[in-house]
């Protein structure tokens, strides 16, 4: 079971795509529209258990936040997955290297997320 997972992305209609997309997991969403924001919620807020990260946004992007998460060793306590329309496979390459459990290319379907959080925490099924 998931109890909450933190969307980080700068676009407000993504963020309602993911509520409708997480809701059969009954999960709370935190938001965040730049990584300096997800930052300021992970000090603040123990209950995350999941980050869903883009990488093109303003002020401090998805690679940015990854370089940081690694260095503060967030990667460790959550687990990242990237989900951003940067399909360049070196972008892909660089977010795993850098902690993130999983990558997948906007737009996807919503199948291919559940299997990946699935598969990265276990119990996370659906209620």
């Amino acid at each position: 079971m998931i109890s909450k997972v933190l969307v980080v992305d700068d676009s407000a209609l993504i963020h309602q795509m993911y509520r409708l997309v997480l809701a059969r997991y009954k999960c709370e969403i935190a938001d965040a529209m730049n990584g300096l924001e997800a930052l300021d919620v992970l000090a603040q807020d123990t209950n995350i258990q999941l980050i869903l990260l883009d990488i093109n946004m303003p002020v401090m992007n998805g690679v940015q936040f990854l370089e940081k998460a690694t260095a503060l060793g967030i990667q460790r306590k959550f687990p990242i997955i990237v989900i951003s329309t940067e399909g360049k496979e070196e972008d892909t390459i660089r977010a795993l290297k850098l902690g993130a459990k999983g990558y997948l290319k906007k737009p996807f379907a919503p199948p291919d997320l559940y299997a990946l959080i699935e598969q990265i925490i276990p119990g996370a099924t659906p209620v």
